[in-house]
C-alpha cells in the first residue's frame, strides 16, 4: 500500500498523452520551485510575520511548510518522483494560497495559485504518468516481483 502510494498512478494509453502530462508536470514542478519556493527557503522574517497574518499558529513551521511545499514538492513533481505525496503538499499550499492569502484579491489575484492547485490535483490522482521516476520505480518493482 505504501508503495502505490508513494510511487502509484495509473498507465497513460497513448503517447501524446504522456507527453502532455509530462511536459506540464515538468513546467508547472519547475515554474513553482524556481518561480515561488525557492524564494521562501529559507523562510524569511517578513515571509513568516506574513504567514502569522493569515492566523496560523506556529507560523514558523508553516512558513517552512509552505516553502517546502513550493520548493522541493515543485522539484519532486517536476522529476515526477513522489508524485502523489508532493502534488499533496502543493495542493494544500495553494488551496491556502488562493483561498486565505489571496481571498480578497480576486480571481486576477488568485489565478496563479489556482492553476497549480488544479496542476497538483491532476497529480495527486494521476500520479507522474509513464514518464517519471516513480513510472520507473513501478516497472521495476513489477520486474522485480
Amino acid at each position: 500500500m505504501l508503495k502505490s502510494i508513494l510511487f502509484g498512478g495509473a498507465p497513460v494509453r497513448s503517447v501524446s498523452a504522456s507527453a502532455g502530462m509530462a511536459l506540464l508536470r515538468i513546467f508547472a514542478g519547475i515554474g513553482l520551485a524556481l518561480g515561488h519556493g525557492i524564494g521562501k527557503m529559507p523562510p524569511s522574517p517578513g515571509f513568516v510575520e506574513g504567514v502569522e497574518k493569515l492566523g496560523f499558529p506556529a507560523p514558523g513551521v508553516f512558513a517552512w511548510a509552505a516553502g517546502l511545499s513550493e520548493f522541493v514538492g515543485g522539484l519532486c513533481l517536476a522529476l515526477g518522483l513522489f508524485t502523489r505525496v508532493s502534488s499533496f503538499f502543493i495542493f494544500c499550499t495553494m488551496f491556502t494560497a488562493a483561498f486565505v492569502r489571496h481571498i480578497n484579491d480576486g480571481f486576477d489575484g488568485q489565478e496563479k495559485a489556482l492553476l497549480y492547485m488544479f496542476a497538483a490535483l491532476l497529480f495527486l490522482f494521476a500520479g507522474s504518468g509513464n514518464w517519471g521516476v516513480d513510472a520507473f520505480v513501478r516497472e521495476r518493482s513489477v520486474t522485480a516481483e
